[in-house]
């Protein structure tokens, strides 16, 4: 995997229900390296910090593979890297192969897959339909928040080093088909909740479904 572009928003004003809400998830590609820091990447608009942001969403990933599927749907947009809201586009990322609490070097950050993006409306008003929401979930591919163990510029085509990985870990494919399926795999969330990568919150949550 590598970086592809890496991507900041300013704040935006969009209306949901006839209220302005501020919004970070309108990320275009900069020119310049971005400094990955422990709760945000730094000079990117975080603004609703109980869904975006914080040591467990430090920073969100996205595949440059799954840019092809979403214009064939989307084909009237006006598209570039961070179309999705994600700070780093990457190449090669494959949920299915990507496991929680993976740790990897990226140019002078050293980083931790923690959870996969749950999508809101945000997602739906930036693609003009909320049935984005539907298809971003039943698509399977949702990329991945990553938790930032030591700070650091990350620039364009630096690659990822796997540092430390456990292989019986829940991929991030997995969890996210775990977080909405309605019959859950009980192997896989015992994996999760047992997983230090993940939120407290989130491992609870899972723990309710359990048998």
């Amino acid at each position: 995997m590598k970086i592809t572009s890496t991507n900041l928003a300013k704040p935006t004003k969009i209306l949901w229900n006839n209220k302005e809400v501020i919004t970070g998830i309108y990320k275009t590609p900069t020119t310049q390296p971005i400094y990955l820091g422990k709760s945000d990447v730094e000079n990117d608009e975080v603004s609703d910090r109980k869904y975006h942001g914080g040591e467990f969403k430090a920073c969100y990933l996205f595949s440059e593979t799954h840019y092809a599927y979403w214009k064939t749907l989307y084909p009237d947009l006006d598209w570039n890297w961070g179309m999705f809201g994600e700070n780093l586009t990457i190449s090669e990322l494959d949920e299915t192969q990507l496991h929680v609490g993976a740790i990897y070097k990226i140019g002078g950050a050293l980083v931790q897959i923690t959870q996969p993006r749950e999508p809101c409306f945000k997602l739906g008003v930036k693609f003009n339909s909320q049935n984005i929401i539907k298809q971003f979930i039943e698509h399977g591919y949702p990329g991945t928040y990553i938790r930032v163990l030591e700070e650091g510029l990350v620039k364009v085509n630096d690659r990822f080093q796997l540092i430390e990985q456990d292989e019986n870990a829940i991929t991030t494919a997995q969890l996210y088909k775990l977080i909405f399926e309605k019959n859950k795999n009980q192997e896989l969330i015992k994996k999760a909740i047992n997983n230090e990568a993940l939120p407290i919150k989130l491992r609870e949550e899972l723990q309710k479904f359990l048998s």
